[in-house]
């Protein structure tokens, strides 16, 4: 484990932080439960305000930190709870664009550091478009340090203004039943069994259903390969508001594809998959991305965003929103075993060379301790 803050090493006061969640991304609240478990274990107080429903699916109250509820709206009532909130704290870091925000409109007058994490790369048409440049430009200008997950972000965060933008990969911690930790009670054939593949190749995705996030696609790639025999199963665990139109497509056009709904036992769903797909990703580090080469399984991926830096040459990548080269990439590697075992290999590699749970809080509390520790006097 990694040194203490050195506040506490000093014989100071604990620090004290809050970490700001708008809740709304995979990604960013299993850090900051992550995050939060880290530092408590080292000393560091912490306060996560987020939405009631994201501490029940992250459990921050679990990993040791203080649970404040805080919706995910920017209005001034919001915002002045937030102000409340971190009147008398060391440090405020705030976790995704809104979120960030909402952090820079509740520090506005005050000498608080505000550290802000950029999980994704936001994307906007039109008016939108031209909010999101200003909403970006605020929360950079505003923040003392920005920690971009790709190098991508940090280079935007620099465009809009950041005075310090630093590269900072986000771990994610690997689910119960990857690679090495199959539950003995339910093994992949039992799993495999329950989901209705005995027999066929089994592909998992995981995403909520709503738009953007490449269901259409999946469904438009699913057509090409519903003819093989035996056809292979996708399995897509999530759920949100698109599963009627969904679930009327897959029934209307016979394709080999289950909704299983939200699920606690991913890790065990991709221990017993043979393919893992991401026809769409609006995190630059996806959680499914990382979880799938931590796991071994073999990723089909869309080639945008941050994924094509965070896989490397070891997933198999196709154009962004291309059904037919989506279509073909699976089967290809459907048949060819070969290729899906050397994909194995190279995702436990180039996972191995992600950063720990451990290195990403250290990583963060050094940037904590530069912005907190008193300075000498010269």
């Amino acid at each position: 484990m990694s040194p203490v803050s050195s506040h506490a090493s000093h014989g100071q006061s604990p620090l004290r932080t809050v970490q700001v969640l708008g809740g709304g991304n995979a990604g960013s609240s299993a850090h900051v439960r992550s995050l939060a478990a880290g530092l408590v274990a080292r000393g560091v107080r912490v306060t996560v305000c987020a939405p009631d429903e994201t501490d029940r699916a992250y459990d921050f109250t679990g990993a040791g930190a203080a649970h404040v509820p805080v919706p995910r709206s920017s209005d001034p009532v919001s915002v002045a709870a937030l102000r409340t909130i971190c009147s008398d704290v060391d440090l405020v870091h705030a976790h995704g664009l809104h979120a960030s925000f909402r952090a820079a409109l509740a520090l506005s007058g005050r000498t608080t550091p505000l550290v802000v994490t950029w999980h994704n790369h936001t994307r906007a048409e039109g008016p939108r478009a031209q909010l999101l440049r200003l909403l970006e430009r605020r929360v950079a200008k505003a923040a003392t340090v920005v920690l971009g997950t790709t190098s991508q972000l940090v280079d935007r965060a620099r465009r809009r203004g950041a005075r310090d933008a630093r590269l900072a990969a986000v771990a994610v911690p690997r689910p119960r039943g990857t690679a090495g930790y199959e539950d003995p009670e339910r093994p992949r054939s039992k799993v495999r069994a329950e989901l209705g593949s005995t027999g066929r190749p089994l592909l998992i995705a995981v995403a909520a259903l709503e738009r953007h996030r490449g269901h259409e696609l999946l469904l438009d790639a699913a057509h090409g390969w519903r003819d093989l025999d035996p056809a292979p199963l996708v399995v897509i665990a999530g759920e949100g508001p698109l599963r009627p139109v969904l679930q009327r497509r897959i029934e209307d056009e016979e394709l080999p594809v289950r909704l299983v709904g939200r699920r606690d036992d991913v890790g065990e769903l991709l221990a017993a998959a043979d393919l893992a797909l991401l026809p769409r990703s609006g995190e630059s580090r996806s959680v499914l991305a990382q979880e799938a080469l931590h796991a071994g399984v073999p990723l089909v991926a869309a080639r945008t965003g941050g994924i094509p830096e965070i896989v490397g040459d070891a997933a198999e990548l196709f154009p962004h929103q291309d059904a037919k080269a989506f279509t073909a990439a699976v089967v290809r590697l459907l048949g060819d075993p070969g290729r899906r075992e050397a994909l194995r290999e190279r995702g436990i590699r180039q996972a191995a060379t992600w950063p720990t749970e451990d290195e990403t809080v250290a990583q963060v509390l050094s940037v904590y301790d530069e912005l907190t520790q008193p300075r000498p006097l010269i």
